[in-house]
């Protein structure tokens, strides 16, 4: 422990390039590539986590994703059961880590909540009836009780405000789940903006999602390849645009939507007309891009995990997420940062490309990571 607190005076305290440079005989290659993957796990403890603390110290992994329920087994209390069992994880979680882990859940608030009343944490609002109340003032006062709970809990990251428009009130994976704030999208943006107030008082960090926009969608892209060519509005930017002009630079979860008039060829997490093109030359976004699951089928049906991976890398994203909660592969981790070496090391991917993922990511950990915590 008093290593790893050295370690962290030492990140927080010098410049990023030399980050790596603070663990004797490690490759600093292999630690920027661990630092853009993050995976979910099996376990409520470290101990129960099957080659977790491996992944941590050997891989240098950046990051985990929490959830309460484990799809592919169909099983309760996956890594969440109670206050005081999810505060004991996550602080097993970070002094296993030498460069401070992203501990990030999905707790928008209604129905979708990692953090549910049955285990003990506090009921909240969904974004739909806060968006219908459309007051700032009541939306921050409730993000800021779910920054609270998050903050005590040991997780800096909440997969959370979504900005995607309820464009579509039947779309199954965000109308009919009461994910979105409104139709419209300067109501979206205020509501967005007074949750990341919240957010950013308790250090939390926030993502915005699902980019370009997943509230036209008729499908589920857990479940199958989505298609919005059809559907899809350019006003369904003015949220990321709005908030990007006032200085957001924290996560933008990428979609793994379709649509042909932006990309032919790719979904929007493998495309680099829609994250570097777009969200990146075009709205300006100067921070880090992280993938919505890439073991969701409208990938992982469609791409191999090389391809995916390659083309990920190659749109512009910066932290790859391997949920493991629609498949589960307790290697992936392995897997994905060998996949990652081997394009580096044969020249696919340059090492100036995860160059700049590795900074981006570090500057997000330097400025929100607290040491002392």
């Amino acid at each position: 422990m008093k290593h790893n607190l050295f370690v962290f005076f030492l990140l927080f305290l010098h410049p990023l390039t030399t980050c790596a440079s603070v663990q004797p005989g490690q490759d600093s290659l292999n630690t920027k590539i661990g630092q853009m993957i993050m995976v979910g796990f099996r376990g409520t403890s470290l101990q129960e986590a099957s080659g977790l603390k491996q992944d941590i110290t050997q891989r240098h992994l950046g990051g985990v994703v929490l959830f309460d329920y484990d799809v592919p087994s169909k099983s309760p209390g996956r890594n969440i059961t109670s206050p005081g069992q999810l505060k004991k994880l996550t602080r097993e979680l970070q002094e296993a880590a030498t460069i401070p882990l992203l501990i990030a859940v999905d707790q928008e608030s209604g129905r979708i909540a990692r953090l549910k009343a049955k285990y003990g944490f506090p009921e909240s609002l969904s974004a739909q009836r806060l968006g219908a109340l459309n007051n700032p003032d009541s939306t921050y006062h409730a993000a800021l009780a779910t920054a609270e709970t998050l903050k005590n809990a040991g997780i800096n990251v909440n997969f959370a405000p979504v900005v995607d428009l309820n464009s579509n009130p039947e779309n199954p994976v965000i109308g009919r789940l009461e994910r979105s704030f409104s139709a419209d999208p300067d109501v979206v943006t205020s509501q967005a903006a007074a949750t990341i107030r919240a957010f950013h008082a308790e250090k939390i960090i926030a993502t915005l999602k699902h980019f370009p926009g997943h509230g036209s969608s008729t499908t589920d892209t857990h479940k199958d390849f989505t298609h919005i060519t059809g559907s899809w509005n350019k006003n369904e930017l003015i949220p990321y645009r709005k908030l990007i002009e006032e200085g957001y630079s924290d996560l933008v979860m990428t979609a793994h939507v379709y649509n042909a008039n932006l990309d032919r060829s790719y979904p929007a997490t493998l495309s680099k007309p829609v994250i570097t093109g777009l969200l990146r030359d075009s709205l300006g976004f100067k921070g880090v891009v992280i993938s919505d699951d890439m073991q969701m089928k409208a990938v992982a049906d469609h791409y191999s995990l090389e391809t995916a991976i390659l083309q990920a890398l190659t749109a512009g994203v910066d932290i790859l997420l391997f949920a493991n909660n629609s498949s589960y592969d307790p290697e992936i981790a392995q897997k994905a940062a060998s996949i990652i070496r081997s394009l580096v090391d044969d020249g696919t991917v340059s090492v100036t490309r995860i160059d700049s993922s590795y900074r981006r990511i570090m500057t997000l950990k330097q400025h929100y990571l607290n040491v002392s915590s």
